[in-house]
Parts: structure tokens; C-alpha cells; sequence
């Protein structure tokens, strides 16, 4: 009986410690296993002595290769005999290639390889086991779908879809009622209001009223402006048609204004009266303020002549005597921001793959420091001693961009720094593109400068 071919068999691989075996692996679809550190191997193993991830068998034209290097010991069954390494490596039984060995395997070859003292691989290809099968009723028990169905839930289902579709199709088929057209003189009146609204009247009377009050707010303008007739525009021909004439003016005067309320004529007296007493009620305000000094009543010709009154301690003054001078100059000053500043230094960051460089990563973050320093002197302004330490924890995605931040550590206490931060760093796209999230740790300590 020809035995299977290769495409038939599928490799089989076990993890060994001792005589048990720690964990197996079979390769259904062809490829290269791995062995290392690396997270990304096909089996992760803490051995210092090898790569971080070296191929242990890879899969090259439809064929599997054993591959291993100098220190690496074991052996290989090839049919006839048990050959170690040492063997395949000194009588060149293995292809050479650089400081690796190769060797192509069949399908009944089968062996060890000894990675550690206590852990080996064993290696051998295998049929790949059969599905199992999943378990079938006997025939009189699995029944048909028309056994399954409840009869009279398709019964009240059929009944239903043919009443439906029946009136449907009596609708269809049945022909529209006609519409009657209706003339303009049977439409109601509410939609003759709606196509013609009625036309608003004009506010006539408001426009009236106004008219009105501006007609009368001239009239008393113009009767306010009328100068008044007076006999004293003619100079007065005797002493004693002058001093008349200055009688019937100050009559007219004491009437308004100030003098009617000081009560300067009259034998009433009023206020004037009650602050000069009672020597002066009635009399003339040019005799009663005679003997106060600096006090005088101006006339035309005084007036005209700017002379001395009174004890010749007072004078008129006119518009172009009086003048101003001096005037202080206060100096407000301008309003100043008190300047701040505050110091960021970090530290070397914590990186936990090897994608990313520690060095090149660390002179990126402190060519951004400015930014870091702003978010912290901001806040410095409030709270000129605060200092302390963020640490802030983040991922590089293999675009470069910023993944999850969050802050793992604040000795500040001061949360609006804390997010200033988190949004600076997440506009950072670093020179960086890593195969996975890289988890970072950055340290930044602040302090107030001086």
C-alpha cells in the first residue's frame, strides 16, 4: 500500500519537560513555527540564548526544513538510522547558510531538539484527525418540516393572506369615482376670505392726533419766542418818568423766578425775609444787601464799566475775564500681568517593546516640552507654589498617532494641568511605527522657576 502523500500530513510539534509533555501544536495550514521571546512567535519560551524569534521549522516550496545553528543539539530519525546534529553538521548532511543549518524533511522523518536542559521539542508528521461526526436520530424519530409546523397557525396565516389579497385586488380593479367640478359661485365663503383678504384701513386717526400735537407744540414755541412789548425802549425824558419806569419793572420781575421765590417785594416777606429778619421785610434788596461787603446789584452801567461794587471788594466779571489754570495731571498708571515661569524636567521615558527607541523617543517628548511648560504655567499664575510630578501613560499606534492616555500619577493636585497635558499629548504623532501598541511612561516634574 503507496503510503500518503506530504500535502496529506500535517506537522506535529509537543513541548517537552522532562518525559511530560507541557504543550502540543499541529500546524493544519502550512508555515513556519517559531520559537523566542517574542510575543509574536508561535511558541514563547524565555531563552536567553537564542534570537527573539527563531524559526525551528519553516515552510519553503511545499516542503518543511529543520533548522538550527551551532549550540542548538538533538537528533533526527531519517528511516534507517538516528542522526544527531553534530553528525548532520560535520559530514554536511545540512545545507550551510550563514551561521544556520538546513535540513530538508520527509514525511516519515521525525525527531528532538533541545532547546534547554529540561525543555525539548519533538517533532513528527501525523494524518489530521477526522471531524467528528455529529450524532443523527433514527429516521422515525427526526420527522419532516410539515410535522414540525402548527396546523393552525397556518391555517389562520392562510385564511388572513387570501382575505388581504382579495380586496386589494377588488380595489385594483375597480374604477375610480368621478369628481365633480365645482364653479366659483358654490365655493364657501371662508375659502373666498382665504384667496382675498380684506383690505386693512389706514390708522387715519392716529395720523391725526399727531398732526394735531405737533401743530400745537409750535404755537407755544412761537408764543415763547414773541418778545413782549415794553414802554423803556424810548429813554425816558424825566427823573421822574425813569424812576416809574424802574418801579414797574421791578413789580413785573419780583414775580418769577428766584425774587418771587426769596419774597423780595410785598409786605408778606417770604424766605429772604426770614433769613435778614425782619427789618428788611418789604423794603428794597438794594438797601437791605447795601452793608454787605463784596455783595452789589448789577446794572447796565456797571455792567458796562466792570467796576468795583460793594466795599470795593467785588467786581462783574465778564465771559472773556474769566480763564482757568492749573488743572492737576493724575498719572493711572497701566494695568501689568505679573510674569511667571515655571521649570518641566523629565526623565528617561519607560518603553515595553523594542520597536521603539528610548533615546529617539525621549529627544522627541523634550523638543515638545514648551508646550508641556505652558499647561503648567498657566495655572502657576493661580498658585504660585505649586509643584509636583505627573506621570502620564499612553500607547504608540502603528500609524504613529496616540492611543488610550490616562494619568497613572499627580502629586500637583491640580486637575486642569493634568488635562492640558492629556490633550497636548494626544496631538503628538511620533516618528515611530511599531507592528502593536507600544505602551509608554513619561515622567514630568514642575517647579516654579526662582
Amino acid at each position: 500500500m503507496a503510503s500518503p502523500q506530504p500535502h496529506n500530513r500535517i506537522l506535529r510539534v509537543g513541548l517537552l519537560q522532562g518525559t511530560r509533555i507541557l504543550e502540543e501544536r499541529h500546524l493544519h495550514k502550512p508555515g513556519d513555527f517559531t520559537v523566542g521571546q517574542d510575543p509574536k512567535s508561535t511558541l514563547v519560551l524565555p531563552l536567553p540564548e537564542l534570537p527573539a524569534s527563531f524559526p525551528v521549522f519553516e515552510y519553503r516550496a511545499g516542503q518543511y526544513n529543520l533548522v538550527f545553528n551551532d549550540d542548538m543539539q538533538g537528533r533526527v530519525n531519517l528511516g534507517s538510522s538516528d542522526v544527531d546534529f553534530h553528525t548532520l553538521r560535520t559530514q554536511h548532511m545540512a545545507m550551510e547558510r550563514g551561521d544556520q543549518y538546513v535540513l530538508p524533511l520527509q514525511e516519515s522523518a521525525r525527531g528532538v531538539v533541545e532547546l534547554d536542559k529540561d525543555l525539548r521539542l519533538f517533532f513528527q508528521f501525523i494524518l489530521p484527525p477526522a471531524p467528528a461526526d455529529a450524532p443523527q436520530l433514527p429516521p422515525d424519530l427526526q420527522g419532516s418540516a410539515w410535522r414540525g409546523m402548527d396546523r393552525m397557525f397556518l391555517g389562520i396565516l392562510a385564511a388572513s393572506l387570501l382575505l388581504h389579497f382579495s380586496g386589494a385586488a377588488l380595489i385594483i380593479a375597480s374604477e375610480p369615482p368621478p369628481e365633480p367640478e365645482l364653479e366659483l359661485d358654490q365655493l364657501d365663503d371662508r375659502f373666498a376670505r382665504v384667496l382675498m383678504p380684506p383690505k386693512q384701513e389706514e390708522p387715519k386717526k392716529q395720523a391725526t392726533d399727531t398732526a394735531q400735537a405737533a401743530a400745537d407744540t409750535a404755537a407755544e414755541t412761537k408764543k415763547d419766542n414773541k418778545p413782549e412789548a415794553s414802554d423803556t425802549s424810548s429813554k425816558p425824558a424825566t427823573a421822574e418818568e425813569a424812576a416809574a419806569r424802574r418801579a414797574e419793572v421791578a413789580k413785573k420781575v419780583s414775580s418769577k423766578g428766584l425774587l418771587k421765590i426769596l419774597g423780595s417785594s410785598g409786605s408778606g416777606g417770604g424766605a429772604f425775609s426770614d433769613v435778614l429778619g425782619g427789618s428788611t421785610g418789604g423794603g428794597d434788596i438794594a438797601q437791605a444787601l447795601a452793608g454787605a461787603g463784596g455783595v452789589g446789584i448789577a446794572t447796565e452801567a456797571s455792567v458796562g464799566a466792570n467796576g468795583p461794587r460793594g466795599a470795593d471788594t467785588g467786581k462783574v466779571a465778564g465771559i472773556g475775564d474769566l480763564g482757568t489754570s492749573g488743572g492737576g495731571k493724575v498719572d493711572l498708571g497701566s494695568k501689568k500681568e505679573i510674569e511667571v515661569s515655571g521649570r518641566v524636567s523629565a526623565a528617561t521615558p519607560e518603553v515595553e517593546s523594542s520597536e521603539v527607541d528610548r533615546e529617539a523617543l525621549a529627544r522627541y517628548i523634550k523638543s515638545r516640552l514648551k508646550a508641556i511648560q505652558g499647561c503648567y504655567e498657566k495655572e502657576l499664575k493661580r498658585n504660585p507654589s505649586l509643584k509636583g510630578k505627573v506621570m502620564v501613560r499612553f500607547n504608540i499606534l502603528p500609524s504613529g498617532r496616540t492611543g488610550e492616555i490616562e494619568i497613572e500619577e499627580n502629586t500637583l493636585g491640580n486637575d486642569a494641568v493634568a488635562s492640558c497635558i492629556r490633550t497636548v499629548v494626544r496631538g503628538w504623532m511620533f516618528p515611530f511605527k511599531p507592528d502593536d501598541e507600544v505602551p509608554v511612561a513619561y515622567p514630568f516634574v514642575f517647579t516654579p522657576a526662582g
